[in-house]
């Protein structure tokens, strides 16, 4: 995700020709891009501000709003906006587990436990994310989250609301997620994704992926990494514990977001807010070129996309993409 409001393409291409943020150029397979305009949202929800990071449950989507200090619920039965929870300067990422949304909250540099029935926070952790561009999940009975850019993965014991440990990472890691029995932590400043036991809390393994990996996501026997430095997306065997594929799109520089769900993988980026990378091939079957993007979320029969400029959220049919 970003806070750049007012970047657009015009603007990344400019300062790649300045040796600044690399121009985005997508991919170059025949056929595969195509522009935005082309599609027809099943819905489109107004969301003050800037809506950035979401996170998936069983009857909607969650998204925060920085600007506006808040995160809101959007029913996916009745398409309409619904609960509203106060939060100062929602960043680095949401999550939903232990009957909460966890929200980390730069405004308080704290982590925030919302109730999402009544939208109330009912616990505050005093823990800080790593940076504001950052993720954090839930799984093996804890909620996780980069601390510290120095290299600290907090576990938070939902039960009690308070850091139960602080796992040493390799320095500059600030995103992760829960699969397959392990966190898996990506590590920008060193081109790697860790692999963290919750048994022994401790780094198990470090693979190799693409350049200057930040957002990442899971699914299909995999961890996928949204490598900021080259726009390309490292495929990782979780089993294995090793790099399966590196998979160009083009799409390299600040921002974006990588989602895995209804039998894709998804990747948004202001100036391609759509690309799918079919996982039995390893390769990018389709690009959407065009406005919107910077956070996407695939669940519910849907793939979910924000329009951070715009002040937007759009549903698209999964089925239809």
């Amino acid at each position: 995700m970003t806070y750049l409001r007012a970047a657009g393409v015009a603007l990344l291409i400019w300062l790649g020709l300045q040796g600044g943020e690399p121009a985005r150029k997508g991919v170059s397979a025949p056929g595969v891009q195509r522009p935005i305009s082309q599609l027809h949202p099943q819905a489109v929800f107004t969301v003050e501000g800037a809506p950035d990071w979401m996170a998936v449950t069983d009857d909607g989507v969650w998204v925060a709003s920085e600007p506006r200090n808040q995160v809101v619920f959007l029913d996916a039965r009745a398409n309409q906006p619904g609960v509203i929870a106060a939060v100062a300067k929602p960043c680095s990422g949401l999550a939903a587990g232990f009957g909460a949304i966890w929200a980390p909250s730069c405004g308080d540099r704290a982590l925030k436990r919302i109730d999402p029935a009544t939208g109330k926070t009912v616990a505050s952790v005093p823990v800080a994310p790593a940076d504001s561009e950052g993720g954090i999940a839930t799984g093996a009975g804890s909620v996780w989250m980069l601390t510290d850019a120095k290299g600290v993965l907090s576990r938070i014991d939902p039960r009690t609301n308070k850091v139960a440990a602080q796992i040493p990472v390799p320095d500059g890691s600030f995103a992760c997620t829960f699969a397959d029995g392990a966190v898996w932590v990506t590590c920008t400043r060193h081109n790697l994704l860790a692999r963290v036991d919750p048994q022994t809390n401790q780094v198990t393994a470090k693979v190799s992926v693409g350049p200057q990996p930040r957002f990442v996501t899971a699914g299909g026997g995999a961890v996928w990494t949204l490598n900021q430095g080259d726009g390309s997306i490292s495929r990782v065997d979780t089993h294995a514990v090793s790099l399966a594929a590196n998979i160009p799109a083009g799409v390299p520089g600040s921002g974006g977001e990588i989602a895995y769900g209804e039998g894709a993988v998804w990747v948004t980026m202001f100036g391609f807010p759509i690309t799918k990378i079919d996982p039995s091939v390893n390769r990018v079957v389709k690009q959407w070129t065009g406005p919107g993007g910077d956070s996407i979320r695939a669940g519910l029969g849907s793939v979910w996309l924000t329009d951070l400029k715009h002040g937007k959220v759009m549903r698209f049919d999964a089925g239809q993409l």
